[in-house]
């Protein structure tokens, strides 16, 4: 009887040791390195706008480097374009007192290599999309930093778009990601 309470006892210590390898933690994004830009085209010129001021969170299951689930907002007053003008009309075309954040929570991640995809919820001016995210994960011992890609189109969003010289912008809206986020 002690013999195999002892063995019991044992697979009970090693199977919440293996288990202990695959739990997840949560991340917060290092702020200081981390940036949303949007670009947006006019046949005349393009717009690049950028906010330091993301905040995101990522599972992360370390032992096998697998990303879990992503999520982010961001202040949408946080774009700086370089031309404060310009960035007081984008707050007004997009209603920035109503809707003063966009959000973006994953339903689904894979990775394959350092190839990565997310796909989720995108909230923007009072609008929930799908949306697929496609980026690059570089791993090292104390960090991993994702940088990807998506549109959106602003009547989607239904937001108007606007226009120079009676000449509207294109529709979509592109954004850049990069995201760092230190395990120490």
């Amino acid at each position: 009887m002690y013999k195999r309470n002892l063995l019991i006892l044992i697979g009970i210590i090693l199977i919440t040791y293996s288990f202990s390898f695959t739990q997840t933690q949560w991340f917060d994004s290092n702020r200081k390195e981390s940036t949303v830009t949007y670009t947006l085209h006019h046949p005349l010129h393009q717009v690049e706008s950028t906010s330091k001021e993301v905040t995101s969170r990522i599972e992360v299951d370390l032992s096998n480097k697998v990303i879990k689930s992503v999520r982010a907002i961001i202040d949408v007053t946080s774009f700086d374009s370089g031309n404060s003008n310009r960035d007081s009309h984008a707050m007004e075309v997009i209603d920035a007192i109503n809707y003063p954040d966009v959000q973006f929570i994953s339903n689904f991640v894979s990775t394959y290599g350092d190839s990565i995809k997310a796909i989720g919820q995108l909230t923007f001016h009072g609008v929930t999309k799908d949306i697929t995210i496609i980026g690059k994960s570089v791993w090292s011992e104390n960090q991993i930093v994702i940088s990807g890609a998506f549109d959106i189109s602003l009547t989607d969003f239904n937001i108007e778009r606007p226009s120079l010289l009676m000449i509207k912008v294109d529709d979509a809206l592109k954004f850049s990601v990069k995201s760092v986020y230190n395990f120490r």
